[in-house]
This record gives structure tokens, sequence and C-alpha cells, in this order.
């Protein structure tokens, strides 16, 4: 049997803004629990969930990180994610398989961007949470204020289960609330007897008999406090505030007590949904079930190779095992299972139901799919992971990193969903696309250090086209003579602009043989081949019918490949005479913010040649704002939008058709894109 069972097991997620001190109380949790001899520091490059190079180097989390934490006599594992906004995806993964939350709140900086953004996200997962009050020992830190910002944000399911005792420099503990016994200074009696009562009441309006009990001046018990309490979490009644300085590794101990006391286990969560051939059932968390375990993670690890990080639903996930990805249908090997501790991976027989561990080398299996076995085939819910909003063009930086660029970026994107990769068939640039510039240079950071692939970015182009606005009638003439056989072909176009959209149309009325219905095709192909290069910029050209009418031949020195050569030609000339104007990508845009940067945005996006068609309430006191705007005006809108909203904004892009350029900037736009041009050449 599995040495944790179900019920003995707490899978908790991490969440804050950037900098409140999630990766440092998980190690004060691993430290404190004796799974580490060394207090890792952030500034070190020495904590277990930050262990990639990119993550040392930037003194930040850059992703997820599993950490398995057993604590008196269960496990909990950990789920440290980072709190910056490009890495919103590896945030997204934990959440899925995450059963509760804990909410870090930094002492000195209070509930910033990051923190709201994370409550939303528990609150969409419907994650029992708690919050705790970190770096209690820094500057400026304020218990009181950080608490009433809590309130005023969250609401009053908010409540204190501890006190602390001092602030900053002199910061030396807490008061747990729940203990009659404590040891309470003097100097915070007051403020412990006021905050005990405002416990007891919001346990009171979680539970109808202790409401009675309490109303009707009767004594809680302590074992009906906790029970209460417990309740009241599970049902998102009561979120408990605590507090701590994960540095100094006060208040870890009884945050890792909260979690196993009053966090719930996968069996309190209780059943999951679960679709197979004949439908959706419901399954128990029961280790004695079919197997049912979701990816929700996969990396490149240096030495075992594709690391896939899974949890289990039901059944017991063994060593050693035949199983079968129920996404793809194909059977998959499976050899060690590892329990993860950040980079560090400690082979186990096997996972109980509710647990969370790794294993490598899984052929087929990608994130968001469903290990289960091929007798039972069931697949579960995956992510949904944020659309790419950021886009750069990618090149290889030698000729030896060609051969590795499409493993490496497609070994990239399977480590993170939230990355793209496109090929523009316009342009004929491959694009890497992720959450912002952050996201992006990251990956080619990791691409190097792992695949050894170097990468340059550079600023992708827009697609642009080109079209005629008037008719017109042109004629070429081919004629060569050089001895022997000459060349000889000539066509009459009639040229005429089609209606957005339409593409490329070639007709032929020609009368009397004059053009030969055997080079007909001949005439066809050449126009359609200096479509490519056109009058203006040498962009594309589209929608434009052209009509073979008349020409001549030569019986003689007429051959197909001089009709063609007339026929691009006379293209070129037409083009030239029919008023040709350049054509730009207009993207449907759809930007949620706060209320309050709403008039920003809007005028922004009139600096941009947007359009505005129009504004909706989102709830939560934001407003999506619809509209279209040219491309070449948001090949930086997710820095800037960011920059604008103070990183509470976020927007949806997507092609919606193609405009003509006004007459007033087609020259200089054509003379900066020519410089750019020269620049990357």
């Amino acid at each position: 049997m599995p040495k944790f069972t179900t019920e003995k097991l707490r899978n908790v997620v991490l969440l804050s803004h950037g900098g409140a001190g999630k990766t440092i109380i998980a190690e004060a949790m691993l430290h404190t629990a004796g799974h580490t001899t060394r207090f890792g520091r952030v500034e070190d490059g020495t904590t277990l969930s930050d262990f990639e190079p990119e993550e040392i180097r930037r003194q930040s989390s850059s992703q997820m990180a599993v950490l398995a934490c057993p604590w008196r006599d269960c496990k909990i594992n950990i789920l440290d994610t980072p709190g910056y906004a490009d890495f919103r995806g590896e945030v997204i993964s934990a959440s899925r398989v995450a059963d509760s939350a804990i909410i870090v709140v930094s002492a000195a900086a209070g509930v910033e961007v990051g923190t709201n953004q994370m409550w939303i996200l528990a609150n969409e997962r419907n994650l029992p949470r708690v919050v705790f009050i970190n770096k209690m020992d820094r500057e400026n830190a304020d218990f009181d204020r950080v608490m009433s910002e809590i309130t005023d944000r969250f609401g009053r399911e908010c409540v204190p289960v501890q006190i602390p005792i001092g602030a900053e420099a002199a910061f030396s503990g807490v008061v747990n609330l729940l203990d009659p016994d404590a040891d309470v200074p003097d100097d915070v009696a007051d403020v412990v007897e006021e905050a005990r009562e405002r416990l007891i009441e919001a346990v009171a309006e979680a539970d109808d008999e202790l409401a009675d009990k309490y109303l009707e001046g009767e004594e809680i018990s302590q074992a009906e406090m906790i029970a209460g309490l417990k309740q009241g979490i599970a049902e998102g009644l009561i979120i408990p505030v605590m507090v701590g300085a994960s540095t100094s590794q006060i208040g870890t101990r009884e945050l890792m007590d909260a979690i196993v006391d009053f966090l719930p286990s996968p069996a309190d969560v209780g059943n999951v949904e679960a679709n197979t051939a004949d439908g959706t059932v419901s399954m128990s968390p029961d280790s004695s079930g079919p197997l049912a375990a979701l990816v929700f993670k996969t990396s490149a690890d240096p030495f075992v190779g594709k690391l896939s990080y899974f949890r289990v639903y039901s059944g017991t996930f063994s060593s050693d095992n035949q199983l079968w990805n129920a996404n793809e249908g194909q059977q998959e090997r499976v050899g060690q299972v590892f329990e993860v501790r950040g980079k560090e991976q400690t082979a186990v027989p096997e996972f109980a139901c509710g647990d969370i561990g790794a294993t490598p080398k899984l052929n087929s299996v990608l994130t968001g799919h469903t290990i289960c076995t091929r007798d039972n085939q069931f697949t579960l819910e995956g992510m949904d992971f944020p659309s790419s909003v950021y886009l750069m063009a990618v090149f290889p930086k030698s000729q030896a990193d060609v051969d590795k660029m499409t493993s490496s970026l497609s070994r990239i994107t399977e480590e993170d969903p939230s990355l793209t990769v496109t090929r523009e068939p316009d342009t004929l640039q491959v694009l890497l696309g992720g959450l912002g510039d952050t996201h992006v240079d990251l990956a080619i950071e990791k691409m190097k250090n792992k695949f050894g692939a170097e990468m340059i970015l550079q600023v992708p182009k827009v697609a642009y086209k080109e079209t005629i606005s008037g008719r017109t009638r042109v004629e070429y003439r081919h004629k060569k003579q050089s001895g022997g056989h000459g060349q000889f072909g000539h066509v009459w176009l009639e040229l005429e602009p089609l209606p957005r959209g339409e593409g490329f149309q070639f007709a032929e009325t020609v009368v009397g043989g004059n053009v030969p219905r055997e080079y007909i095709p001949s005439v066809e192909k050449g126009v359609s081949k200096a479509m490519g290069d056109g009058a203006i910029a040498g962009y594309p050209i589209v929608d434009v019918k052209a009509t073979l009418f008349d020409g001549s031949y030569h019986t003689v020195d007429s051959s197909g490949i001089c009709f063609e050569i007339a026929g691009g030609q006379a293209l070129t000339k037409g083009v030239q005479l029919a008023s040709p104007t350049l054509l730009e990508p207009i993207m449907h845009v759809q930007i949620t913010v706060p209320d309050e940067y709403t008039g920003d945005i809007i005028g922004d996006m009139n600096s941009r040649r947007g359009r505005i068609h129009g504004m909706s309430p989102q709830g939560n006191n934001s407003t999506m704002i619809e509209g279209e705007t040219p491309q070449a005006e948001m090949l930086r809108y997710a820095t800037e939008l960011r920059s604008m909203t103070q990183g509470q904004g976020n927007f949806t892009m997507e092609f919606d058709h193609y405009e003509e350029v006004p007459a007033h900037l087609v020259d200089r736009l054509v003379d900066q894109l020519r410089e750019q041009e020269a620049a990357r050449t």
C-alpha cells in the first residue's frame, strides 16, 4: 500500500503577486519539517523551488515547482507558482490539480495587482484558501493596514486566526487565537481579545447550530470552534488570515499545522467528473478504483529526459506498468515513478489516489492528457491556457542551429503550452508567441540552456498586401530576335478590383483565335506569378480580376513561355496604372481592464487608429472594450497595456480583415518598411 493514504494528503498551491515570498515559504516549510539541512536563499540561488538557470539568474520563479513535504502524519504537496503575469500558464496548471490555496500577501507592500488576480483565479477554481501575511519582519510591515486592505478587497470572510507580536525588526512571533492557553503579551492583549471575539462570531455565522448557541450566549467549545472553522473554510464562508516571516521561519510551523488541520484532503473534495465512450461518469477518490491520472506539467529534464508530472484522481499509479494515454489512444510503458521535491526526485513504488508525482519518458503524453488503463478508459478535464498575445519572429543564430530549431521549438512548447509556434504564410516567418516579452525571452534562454539551440528574436513583419482601386486596360508585347527562332507573345489585359477578400480571378474573352487556346494557361500562369510582387512596396497583390481579351501570336516564334512572360509584364504594368493601394491586416481586439482605466485605454486605442465597437461590464469592477485596430499598431501592446494598467489589463486579438492604409500614411509607412528591411539585412 502507498505510504500516505488519500485522507492523509494535502495538495496546496501558493499564489501571490511577484515578490511576496512564496518560494521562501516553501523553503521554510521543508526546512522546518526537517527535509533540508540548509535553509536556501533566493539571492544565492540555493532554493529547491528555483533550480532552473534562468530562475537563479533572475532571482525569480518562472515555472511551477512541486515539493513533497511530509508533516506530522500527512503529506503536503506544495505547488510553488510564479508571481509574474507572463507565467500565468504555470499558475493555471498548478491550480488545476490543487485542492486548496495559500494566498500570500507581503506585510510591507499589502494587497497588490497580482494578489487580486490570484484571488480571482482561486475563486474560479472554487479553492478553499488561507491568506498568509508574510514578511512581518520587513521595514514598513503593518499588519493592521494590510488586514484592512484584505477585508476591503476580499470581504469580511477574511478573519485573522493569529495576531503578530511586534513588527519589523521587533517581530518575534504570533498569538494563536484558537489556543485559549496561548501566552499573550500585555501590549497585544486587547487586540487578541477583540480578534478572538471576531473569530468566534465568524465561525458561528458559518454554522446554524453554533449561531444559535452564540446568540443565546452559550460558550462555544474548542472542538466546536475547530470543526466549525474547518467546515467554514471548505464552504468558502471563512478565509483564515495567518501571519509570519518566512525568512525567519516564524509562523511556518503554524501554517503547516493549519494546512493539515483545516484544509481539505482529496477525499474531502469528493468525486470528479470524467468522460468515457458512453458519456460522463463520476469518479470517487478511491485508491482501489480504476486508474485516472491527469498530466498537468511536462518538463525537459537534462538527466532523465521528458518528465511528466501527474495527479492521481482515481486508483493507484504504480511503477513498472503498462498504461494508456486516453487522449491519443496509445499504450505507454511506465518505468519508475518519482516523488518530487523541486529538482530532487526520489523513486517510490506507487502513488495513492490524490497524490502527485512524476514519471519519465512517456512518448505520446502531453500536458492535459489523461493516463488510465486500456480496459478502463477515461479522460479528465484538461487546462485552458491563455492565448499568446506577444509574438516575435525567431531565427537560428548560425547554420549549426538550423537543424535544432524545429525540434527545440517543439519541445519548449511541449513544456509550456502557453507558448505557441506558428508559421506566417505571407511573410514566411516562424513566430514564437507568449504572454509577454519576458515569457518569450525566457523561452529562448531555455532553448539555449536545455537543447543547445541559439535563436535570435526580431519584431515580426506585418503581412501587408497590395491591390488596385481603379480599372485599366494594358498591352504588353514580348518580342526578342537573336538569330534562329525568336520569342513573341502579345497580350491585352483588363484589370479591375474585386471586393475585399476575393483574392485573384482570371478570365479570358479572346475571340477569333488571336491568342491560341494552348497559350491561355501560360498567360494565367504569368499573371499569377506577378501577383506576388506589388507596385508600391513589393507586397503580394490581392483582390484583382485580370481578363485576357485580345493579343496576337507568331506561328514560329510564339511559345508558352513567351505568353507567360507577356502576361506577367502586362499585370505589373497595369497595376501601376490602376491606382495601386496598400492593404494592412486589421485585428479584432477585446481588452478587459478595471473601470478606472477605461478612458485611458479608449484614448490610447484611438491614437492607434483603432475603432471602438462597444463596451460591456465584466464584473469585478472591470470593463471589456471591443474594437478593431491595425496589426502594425499592436506589435508591442502586451507590454504597453501592462504598463498603462499597472498589470491589471489583459486582451485577446485575432485577425479580422484587410483594409486600405490611409493615403496620407502610405509614403511614410513604405519608408519605414524599407528601413526595417535594410536593418534586417
